[in-house]
């Protein structure tokens, strides 16, 4: 991969990306933001897990999902749109195709990965193994944008990974291939999801969070809907009354407010810091897995989420210092 240009430090491109944007309101805002769309992204595991019980295959469950979800950004989208007339004068045709394809990258595929991986993973799991994408998000801008890559925070992610070890051992007894497949499926994921992080910040600076928003998941949802339709029959959306509801939470509970939520926070804070703030997340996973879907409390899941928790929350602090 070609290397960009190095540039003097105040004039680079991936400091510009990574470090605190000038905020659309006060910065405390943008982390209750980002804190509450961690919290609600953390249901989403156990939404698609009781959704399997029920019969519901992974891509219908996308389908569904999308489906329910994007006429809500397609009507923000149209509405944001014709309020900024002064900002739309200002975005070139070209902002609207990356903020697609970006979307594509960041909410298709990502979660397409997320879902496969869910298959034989169990919720906590799948969501500490997402929950490290920071360190994606660290080396892409090392890789992409010259950012320094420092030993600190490799250090802090070093123990985030040991604590996922600890949980795959113990997981792979019993789980077999079955488990390192899935746990393959939610690191493809957390990759994609930390480009997405880096890839947006440009868009949603340009046109706005909720306009990028919209943009971005109404491309998703396209690519969705269109392999739901050459692999599936229209019948296949028939699914149980409880599904039905169980994809309606995932749409508007798990997807719309927790996008809208994270993207206004990447309008007031860094990608770093925003990817940095959902440290409640697995600790939320965990204990709705055990309180909806009866998993067990095993003390091996408990060291390993505090390891992943205080490896990532290390980070923050290493990121914190730095600035």
């Amino acid at each position: 991969m070609a290397c960009l240009p190095a540039l003097p430090r105040e004039a680079h491109p991936g400091r510009r990306l990574l470090s605190t944007p000038s905020p659309a309101g006060p910065p405390w805002l943008g982390y209750a933001f980002a804190a509450i769309g961690a919290v609600l992204f953390a249901a989403k595991g156990i939404l698609i897990k009781l959704a399997f019980a029920e019969g519901v295959d992974t891509l219908t469950l996308l389908a569904l999902r999308m489906g329910l979800s994007v006429p809500i950004y397609v009507a923000v989208g149209l509405i944001t749109y014709g309020r900024g007339r002064d900002r739309r004068a200002a975005v070139p045709g070209s902002a609207y195709l990356k903020a697609l394809a970006i979307g594509v990258i960041g909410y298709w595929f990502s979660s397409y990965a997320d879902f496969k991986g869910l298959e034989t993973l169990t919720p906590q799991f799948e969501r500490l193994i997402l929950f490290t994408y920071p360190l994606f998000v660290l080396l892409f801008g090392a890789a992409l944008f010259h950012e320094p890559l420092r030993a600190k925070p490799l250090v802090a992610f070093a123990v985030a990974y040991l604590g996922l070890a600890v949980i795959f051992l113990a997981d792979f007894q019993t789980g077999g291939g079955d488990i390192v497949v899935g746990a393959l499926w939610v690191l493809a994921a957390a990759v994609t999801f930390a480009l997405y992080q880096l890839l947006a910040r440009g868009g949603i600076a340009a046109m706005g969070a909720p306009l990028f928003t919209s943009v971005a998941m109404t491309g998703a949802a396209v690519v969705v809907l269109a392999l739901f339709l050459v692999t599936h029959p229209l019948s296949a959306l028939a699914v149980s009354g409880r599904a039905l509801a169980l994809a309606v939470a995932l749409a508007i509970g798990a997807t719309v407010l927790p996008s809208f939520f994270m993207s206004a926070a990447l309008s007031r804070i860094s990608a770093a810091a925003n990817s940095t703030i959902g440290t409640l997340s697995p600790v939320v996973t965990l204990v709705l897995a055990v309180l909806f879907l009866g998993e067990p409390l095993r003390g091996v899941d408990l060291l390993g989420t505090a390891m992943v928790v205080g490896g990532v929350g290390l980070f923050t602090v290493f990121d914190r210092r730095r600035r």
